[in-house]
């Protein structure tokens, strides 16, 4: 009889998956022994095992070997946010809310209503925003170490348009853009959009590898290199001056272009100048106000260098022009008032709570976060799979974020993160208890 191909295979372990036949968690036979058992080369049992993780059906783990996935689709990059029980907390993502905002933005509205030319908010902006609105937000960022004119800022809305952009107006198709090798979801989706390839930096406790960088760009031809210096998302670091003169230098030595993220930048106090300080001419800085004042604002903003202003701006006119002017007119006053300033020193006292909460609920967890941020990445048992927990936790009525959702390469390592900046802050602490409780109940 001749034996099936690999494709037949693969559609026979995927159809015993989805119909519940081979369960989440089920071990499946080591690759020779496929081969053995399937009369295939050793290549094909390993292609097989390839195709069915990249149909999201099992999960390949270093040293134990290859598992069946748990299809509750509570992991991964795009979870599923319908939970089978009331939920408890949603701990996936941040959307804080200072008391109050409600009633500030109810004011500053029929503020804006009773002053100047009510129409002008209803006219289109130039690609980018005004220049007097680009000038309040290159004064905003005085505050963040960064130096520049307004020409070279550029409105957007939200810091992932910000984002993208920057990587529409300088990149093409098959670019190559390091990244660290845990990282912002968001850059995985905008590198898929636009047949970028990502190239994962080993990371440390204590920020990337530099030598590996240096070794990536040495090796292959770094158009990008995508950064997170001040509290990382997900793994809360802050680089240092050296850290960030190291990277400053490798991006020279190698002809590539900085993008510093500094979505969570405003939790840090005190930090080490940013790197687009440190390299202006080839440093794109990208943030906005989700975070530190309102998710739903959708408010960002771009610092690129002259060069390449041109090549980002009509990136910006192709895909939606920028930031509203009813929005720009808004944060733009909130800016100038200080009502922005305080909103953050606020937040970094909540997140700071918050922190002390999960460190005290989490003790003895093996966690790694920033003292002040709304981050916690946490380290799972080796028989405790993410997806598996997830799965539990969806249960328990909590949203969590794995690994594999930040995870820019192959290894995906057993580990959560958490966000503790949407739960009312007394009920954090229940929501992490409840949190741990299940954890401990997950099965060996």
């Amino acid at each position: 009889m001749r034996p099936p191909s690999y494709k037949a295979i693969v559609e026979e372990f995927a159809a015993a998956i989805r119909s519940g036949a081979l369960p989440g968690g089920t071990r499946l036979p080591p690759h020779r022994a496929l081969a053995r058992s399937r009369r295939i080369a050793l290549a094909t049992a390993t292609r097989v095992y390839a195709e069915l993780a990249a149909l999201g059906l099992v999960v390949g783990e270093p040293g134990r070997g290859t598992f069946v996935r748990v299809l509750s689709g509570y992991d991964g990059l795009d979870p599923s946010r319908a939970l089978p029980v009331p939920r408890v907390a949603d701990l996936s993502f941040n959307q804080p809310l200072a008391p109050g905002q409600g009633d500030l933005l109810r004011r500053s509205l029929r503020a804006l209503a009773a002053s100047g030319d009510t129409e002008a908010l209803l006219l289109q902006h130039p690609p980018g925003g005004r220049g007097p609105d680009r000038a309040i937000v290159a004064t905003y960022l005085l505050g963040r170490g960064i130096d520049t004119v307004p020409d070279t800022v550029l409105l957007t809305s939200g810091t992932q348009q910000a984002l993208d952009t920057v990587l529409r107006g300088l990149t093409r198709p098959g670019d190559v853009v390091a990244v660290d090798a845990l990282s912002y979801p968001g850059i995985k989706l905008l590198a898929a959009a636009h047949g970028l390839d990502l190239a994962p930096v080993p990371v440390t406790a204590s920020g990337p590898d530099l030598d590996a960088l240096d070794r990536l760009c040495r090796t292959r031809r770094i158009r990008l290199i995508y950064t997170i210096p001040t509290v990382h998302n997900p793994l809360g670091w802050v680089l240092d001056h050296e850290q960030r003169a190291r990277l400053a230098g490798t991006a020279r030595a190698h002809d590539c272009v900085i993008v510093e993220d500094g979505t969570y930048a405003f939790l840090e106090a005190a930090p080490p100048p940013p790197v687009q300080a440190l390299a202006p001419e080839r440093t794109c800085y990208v943030a906005g106000l989700s975070k530190n004042v309102a998710t739903g604002l959708r408010f960002g903003f771009a610092v690129v260098p002259p060069r390449y202003a041109g090549a980002v701006t009509r990136a910006l006119r192709a895909a939606a022009w920028g930031a509203p002017g009813l929005i720009t007119a808004l944060v733009t006053g909130w800016l100038a008032d200080g009502t922005v300033e305080r909103l953050e020193r606020a937040r970094r006292e909540d997140a700071a709570a918050r922190q002390e909460i999960a460190r005290d609920v989490l003790a003895g967890v093996r966690v790694t976060a920033h003292p002040a941020s709304y981050l916690v990445w946490l380290e799972l048992q080796p028989h405790q799979r993410p997806d598996h927990v997830a799965d539990a936790l969806a249960g328990a009525g909590i949203l969590v974020s794995t690994a594999d959702a930040f995870a820019t390469g192959a290894y995906r390592p057993h580990a959560l993160r958490l966000a503790l900046g949407t739960p009312p802050r007394d009920e954090l602490g229940p929501a992490l208890r409840r949190l741990r409780r299940t954890l401990d109940e997950v099965p060996m």
